[in-house]
């Protein structure tokens, strides 16, 4: 169900994210440099390429708590996990057929899962792949297709409508009462494909932590927009002339934002502006083991991505992967 009143404190709660989230993006470089060296120097001997089940399409990736990866299919409820150490893994069963795209996973191992054109935001118990919470959300067009975490909510992408829907988290990280679900058009310079089209991507949010960043592959060829999430108000970012036609998953690391271009068999990254309205093309990762990539997690000094091979015509039997690039460091900068 979807909830389209502005009122009540669940609501003020998601749409004041933005401040608390800034707070902690201010202080998250300092606490987390000393981990994430750490991370990467025991990280370096570990598999960079390992297999996904035979058949399982996949799409998002998660990871953690610690060095454990998700995967979503978009055949199905089923969920991947991998140890990122040996790169083997077990299927979990949700109990659904609902479809898995993009999903992110918090602190305390759940997994917020946006369901695809079963129209489900979904948050699932990562040990156990038991369902603790279902919404029902949108029209019957729509596509829920990714989603991100702040300090106070989970916000998901409608890749056909014209809208972000929020899952209020309580103090606690409490799950919310149905009603309690925002649904938040999109204003000021949005635009859509016609006849709800496919619009919207991947998100993630801002450097200062004050605004989403939302994919849209049809507008001025393919472009990202800054969102408040108080009002849905947006603005273009100017990404100096460059296009995100086949844009897909986003991850933010500091001020550094990848993009991944599936079709393209890329990832392009930018250095944004802490308030997300400009970003500089600094670089482009490709690698001859990408088989249309869709989305991006990191841990260490490591990007891992899944191959969806999109274009390829695939079987239950088709075999598929995952792999791990590094990221981009200001040697590695084209400009």
């Amino acid at each position: 169900m979807t909830n389209h009143d502005a009122s009540g404190t669940s609501r003020r709660a998601v749409l004041g994210a933005g401040a608390a989230l800034g707070a902690l993006a201010a202080l998250g470089p300092l606490a987390s440099s000393a981990r994430a060296g750490a991370r990467a120097t025991k990280a370096s001997a570990w598999p960079t390429d390992f297999p996904l089940p035979n058949g399982f399409q996949p799409e998002g990736i998660a990871i953690g708590p610690a060095a454990t990866a998700w995967f979503g299919s978009r055949k199905g409820g089923e969920l991947y996990r991998a140890s990122l150490a040996t790169g083997r893994g077990e299927t979990l069963t949700t109990g659904t057929d609902a479809m898995s795209l993009g999903l992110k996973s918090d602190g305390g191992g759940r997994l917020f899962v946006a369901g695809g054109f079963t129209r489900r935001l979904r948050v699932v118990e990562g040990r156990t792949g038991r369902v603790l919470a279902s919404y029902e959300v949108g029209t019957p067009k729509t596509v829920v297709n990714d989603v991100v975490l702040t300090p106070r909510a989970a916000w998901f992408t409608d890749s056909t409508q014209q809208q972000l829907y929020g899952l209020p988290l309580g103090p606690r990280g409490e799950l919310p009462p149905a009603r309690e679900i925002v649904t938040l058009p999109l204003v000021g310079e949005w635009v859509s494909a016609p006849a709800d089209g496919f619009t919207t991507n991947g998100l993630e949010r801002t450097p200062d932590g004050r605004g989403l960043l939302v994919i849209n592959v049809h507008a001025h060829g393919g472009s990202l927009y800054r969102v408040d999430p108080r009002t849905g108000d947006t603005r273009l970012v100017d990404l100096g002339g460059h296009k995100l036609p086949d844009g897909d998953g986003a991850l933010l690391l500091g001020r550094t934002l990848y993009v991944v271009q599936q079709v393209q068999n890329a990832v392009d990254v930018f250095r944004m502006h802490p308030t997300g309205l400009r970003g500089t093309p600094i670089a482009r990762i490709t690698d001859a083991r990408f088989r249309i990539p869709t989305t991006v997690a990191a841990f260490g000094d490591r990007l891992y991505l899944p191959n969806s091979r999109f274009t390829e015509e695939t079987t239950p039997t088709t075999p598929y992967n995952a792999v791990a690039v590094r990221q981009v460091h200001k040697a590695d900068r084209t400009r």
